[in-house]
């Protein structure tokens, strides 16, 4: 039997690096399904920071997918996140925590798992059904990992009673204090010293389809806002530059302030002016613009540009 092969989305962060391993470790061991973990592009400087604490190897990056591959998706249910022919593979399952985006097709039925949750290792988990106390200590890791990642510690609004609940029996099984332990993390990803502007841009960022146009969604989580801000000038360039090269509408850039709660997003030129006039209620007078109480991409970002 083929092996299956386990990725998530194109500019892979920590919850859809993490969820490949964790999902190929329940594949392999509890469902004696071979299975094989990949990414769709580097992790993030996070996730990376993640898989060394939990001693876990990066999962090899994943170029071309045929229709002889048999693969599980985690993370993403839309098709524009990953390959142009994903739906010539055999799509056996597909585990998320997204709206249904739609584009994905199969020719036979397979495992769908959506659930509203902040994270999907909180999926997995509900899926799994093994005790906190009972999993291997580097995929106990990993999937608090992915909650605290993904709910910024509970800050984000998409944070559910049942992420949390998870995280702490999580933590409580490997014996690390939570605030300690994301601090870490977000000091890892506020490093961003080592990654060119356009790097950065593409760091984690989605493209979506808004109101017919194609905008990508840049978000760059940090406790350090200032030394993303002191590049601005830069980034801004290239913004416009990557915005002609991918012959996209616009780039949206948010700089989310992880211990204000706030976004500082860069204005560039007149229509993301009005986008972001018209999505956030605000007036701008400058290349810049905070909006306080915004932090999440899925739950407040992406609704509040639909529905302006």
């Amino acid at each position: 039997m083929k092996k299956i092969k386990v990725f998530g989305h194109q500019s892979p962060d920590t919850d859809a690096t993490v969820s490949t391993i964790v999902w190929t470790w329940f594949l392999n061991n509890h469902r004696s399904q071979e299975a094989v973990a990949y990414v769709l592009g580097k992790p993030n400087i996070e996730a990376l920071f993640v898989l060394e604490k939990w001693g876990t190897q990066v999962p090899t990056i994943l170029t071309t997918i045929t229709k002889e591959d048999s693969v599980a998706i985690v993370d993403t249910n839309n098709a524009d996140e990953l390959f142009p022919n994903i739906n010539d593979a055999e799509i056996v399952s597909i585990i998320d925590h997204h709206k249904l985006t739609g584009g994905l097709k199969t020719s036979a039925p397979l495992e769908v798992v959506i659930q509203p949750y902040a994270s999907t290792m909180t999926v997995m988990f509900n899926i799994m059904n093994i005790e906190p106390k009972d999993l291997p200590k580097p995929i106990a890791g990993l999937m608090l990992s992915g909650i605290l990642s993904d709910t910024l510690e509970f800050r984000s609004p998409t944070t559910t009673p049942d992420d949390k609940a998870l995280a702490s029996e999580l933590a409580n099984a490997l014996g690390i204090n939570i605030t300690e332990y994301a601090n870490q993390m977000f000091e890892a990803k506020s490093n961003i010293s080592e990654f060119s502007d356009e790097a950065l841009i593409r760091m984690d960022s989605k493209v979506f389809d808004i109101k017919g146009k194609q905008i990508r969604i840049s978000v760059i989580e940090t406790t350090n806002p200032s030394v993303v801000l002191k590049r601005k000038e830069s980034l801004l360039k290239n913004i416009e530059k990557m915005k002609t090269e991918e012959n996209i509408s616009d780039i949206l850039f948010f700089v989310v302030d992880i211990l204000k709660q706030e976004s500082i997003v860069f204005i560039q030129n007149n229509t993301v002016k009005s986008i972001i006039e018209s999505g956030f209620n605000v007036t701008i007078t400058d290349d810049t613009v905070v909006l306080p109480n915004i932090v999440s991409r899925k739950k407040q970002i992406i609704p509040a540009l639909s529905l302006s």
